[in-house]
Formats: structure tokens, sequence, C-alpha cells
């Protein structure tokens, strides 16, 4: 489970780098990098990719999935 959290807060801080440039805190980027790796393993599951079965599979999953949150989150801003 912590290592499922520091995943999250990663994957998260990632994706906030990769689209803005700057994290948006802890808290935040550990919702975002949770919600990232459901989105980010629907939309890999549709195109299928099967699940991600180490570390870095997932942190790989999750950041693609909060990025495409983040995304979406912009452009409805």
């Amino acid at each position: 489970m912590i290592i499922g959290i520091i995943t999250g807060i990663l994957a998260g801080f990632i994706a906030s780098k990769i689209t803005n440039g700057q994290g948006k805190g802890c808290i935040i980027d550990l919702l975002l990098g949770l919600v990232g790796g459901c989105v980010g393993g629907t939309l890999f599951g549709l195109a299928g990719i099967g699940p991600a079965y180490n570390w870095l599979g997932e942190l790989i999953t999750s950041v693609c999935g909060a990025v495409a949150v983040l995304w979406l989150w912009n452009k409805l801003k």
C-alpha cells in the first residue's frame, strides 16, 4: 500500500511537470496519480495493452493516465 501511495504521488508530480511545468502539491499529486492509474489502466486496456506487472509499468500507466486527465481538465477550464 505504501508503494502504491508513493507511486501515485510520483505519477501525479511527473504528469504535472509534463503538462504545465510545476507540481500541484502532495495531496493533489497523489489524487491525480491515483485517478491517473485508473484512467491509464482503462485506456491501455482499450488499446489492447495488458496490465502492468511491475512498479515501472504501473508508474508509466499512471503517468499516462494522469497526463490525459490533466489535458482534459485544462481543456474544460
